[in-house]
């Protein structure tokens, strides 16, 4: 089978340096290398034959273990993909919207422990939100907005990842257990097709401390994916999901490509790929897209 091995480093001069032990873990796979493909100052496409990329992986894995690099071996069949489904904080924005919330209430402590305990797969996701929303009750409205102007940052390479697969005829969704007053407007910043989130209740002038039923979480990322795969006619073959908590996990696994973004251990040890050093344009480098083909938004 056609195998692609893709290396990303930060700059030209940290692909030099990781790229020797790349080749390295491939001839230790047993696979001769048919080319590689230069795609940016700091990625690489390095192609082989080999019967299963998880083993060229691990190989991978242990070779770079020290280098401030990001990596992914695949089937070059179905490499590029026609949907991605986005998890929104921690991975599109850089932030967790509620504990930024909560901060505005004087929670921020308390929320962001459960958020953390949440993230790592500890709790309930359903439950936790629930207990975190009721913590900030009487938050006035105008404070969401507050909240998005003052706290709520693109991560580098959310708006170009976005951009360049729409502009390759993909579909990019935003899915977040988080709330909708803030997927609509990350959907809208970083160019995301649709978005989907949960629904805080209000009285007309502040929060009430509870959330919208049914809660969207890590079964609901999973029937997102599904469904908008099916309606858009994409093979789940050709997929993308990123995320970085555990309630993205199953969405994760069933994408063509799962990615795991600066990832809680939760996630990370069951994705197809993670991105812990460098951007959100590595999951288009992973694709095989040249940096000459990115689109800035």
């Amino acid at each position: 089978m056609k195998i692609v091995f893709t290396l990303v480093a930060k700059d030209y001069d940290g692909l030099q340096n990781a790229l020797p032990a790349a080749l390295e873990a491939v001839a230790a796979s047993g696979s001769p290398i048919d080319e590689t493909d230069i795609l940016g100052d700091g990625a690489i496409d390095i192609l082989f034959e080999h019967d299963d990329p998880t083993i060229v992986r691990a190989k991978a894995e242990d070779y770079l273990e020290r280098e401030p690099v990001d990596l992914c071996v695949q089937l070059a069949d179905h490499r590029k993909k026609r949907l991605l489904i986005a998890d929104m904080d921690s991975t599109i924005v850089g932030c967790e919207c509620l504990d930024e919330l909560a901060d505005f209430a004087g929670m921020r402590k308390e929320v962001a422990a459960i958020t953390e305990r949440a993230m790592r797969g500890e709790l309930e996701f359903e439950d936790a939100l629930r207990e975190r929303v009721a913590m900030i009750a009487g938050l006035p409205l105008e404070d969401l907005q507050r909240c998005f102007d003052e706290r709520v940052r693109l991560n580098a390479g959310a708006r170009t990842l976005a951009a360049t697969m729409a502009a390759d005829g993909a579909r990019c969704v935003l899915i977040s257990g988080g709330f909708d007053f803030f997927t609509s407007r990350v959907a809208q910043a970083a160019g995301f097709h649709a978005h989907w989130g949960n629904k805080l209740i209000d009285d007309g002038e502040a929060l009430t401390g509870r959330v919208a039923e049914p809660i969207l979480g890590r079964d609901a990322k999973l029937s997102t994916l599904r469904a908008e795969a099916a309606g858009f006619g994409a093979a789940m073959a050709d997929t993308l999901a990123v995320g970085d908590g555990a309630n993205d996990v199953d969405m994760i696994l069933a994408a063509g490509l799962g990615v795991a973004y600066r990832a809680k251990p939760v996630l990370a040890g069951q994705a197809d790929a993670q991105v812990n050093h460098t951007d959100l344009t590595s999951l288009l480098y992973f694709q095989g897209y040249g940096a000459d083909r990115f689109v800035t938004g």
